[in-house]
């Protein structure tokens, strides 16, 4: 699989070589023996948000996200690579879900950082189940954070965008693994009395998008950085909803509110920084709704300063 065949292509500096490189050019496919590097991952579905009522065309993400991504620039050694997008085939969710897990799995047992590329917040739970095969027997303190203006903790029939984290929580009670939800940018107008009961049976440590102004964030880095003290595993995932419109007007449910990127970034830098970071994935984002490319190059952009974060907090 070529570079250029997988969806990466863009500008080429002169004169070439590591000071002018980007993504595009420094992206291969992984092999077996291939040195640890960060591993972005696609998850083409949009049917996670079709059953829990959303607009879709999320399943449109990962490849926007390919074509953003391509042009920023390489800023360490770091090796890079594609391992492909899974699809939702017939609506068939659940086994998309499983086979985007093995993937995940292989990618962690090989030492990589994955990137999730969605598709919508459904790659959520394929994402934990992929990190709970990989850790297999082992018992480490497990944190997903979560950046939402949603909890996701939702109780319904099927599997949907709006289920992930209960069926994460509950699949780990039922294996024994210690798991911890945090999620940072809850909106009061998005979510009903329900799942804040839940999210409160749950223990689930919460901070709603009216808590995550600027001034606050001293103390939430703190706090933040206090609770990364005590677990072993994160799984760090976004949710582009989180953001305001302006700033991520391409999601199934645009925010009202939203929390600022000067706020969300140094959130991210702390978890980064700790070198707990285990996998990391984007949701939501829905090309058909997107003005200008806005909420890809803003995702694009987040990963770009995780994966550079996260590959200086390992020495790479």
């Amino acid at each position: 699989m070529s570079a250029a065949a997988s969806g990466w292509s863009g500008r080429v500096d002169l004169p070439e070589g590591p000071a002018t490189r980007r993504w595009h050019q420094w992206v291969r496919e992984p092999v077996a023996g291939s040195a640890p590097g960060v591993a972005v991952l696609g998850f083409a579905s949009d049917e996670g948000v079709r059953r829990n009522g959303g607009r879709v065309g999320a399943a449109e993400g990962p490849a926007a996200l390919r074509a953003m991504l391509s042009n920023l620039p390489v800023l360490d050694e770091t090796p890079l690579y594609d391992a492909g997008t899974v699809n939702v085939v017939d609506g068939d969710l659940e086994g998309a879900q499983q086979r985007y897990a093995e993937k995940l799995a292989a990618l962690l047992d090989a030492g990589h950082l994955p990137v999730g590329l969605g598709g919508g917040h459904e790659i959520a739970f394929a994402t934990y189940q992929g990190l709970a095969q990989h850790l297999g027997e082992r018992r480490p303190r497990v944190a997903i954070v979560n950046i939402d203006a949603h909890f996701d903790l939702r109780r319904q029939d099927r599997g949907s965008s709006g289920t992930p984290f209960l069926q994460a929580i509950e699949h780990a009670v039922a294996r024994g693994l210690p798991l911890e939800y945090w999620v940072y940018g809850i909106s009061l107008s998005a979510n009903t009395r329900m799942l804040f009961d839940t999210a409160d049976a749950l223990g689930v440590h919460y901070v709603r998008d009216d808590e995550l102004g600027v001034l606050d964030l001293p103390a939430r880095i703190a706090q933040l950085q206090a609770k990364l003290a005590n677990v072993d595993v994160v799984y760090q995932t976004i949710c582009l909803d989180a953001l305001p419109h302006a700033v991520a007007p391409g999601v199934s449910a645009p925010s009202a509110r939203g929390v600022p990127l000067e706020v969300v970034e140094p959130l991210l830098d702390a978890v980064a920084a700790t070198g707990k970071l285990k996998v990391l994935d984007v949701a939501e984002l829905s090309p058909p709704h997107d003005r200008d490319k806005v909420t890809a190059r803003v995702a694009a952009r987040l990963i770009h300063r995780v994966a550079h974060a996260a590959g200086r907090a390992a020495g790479t």
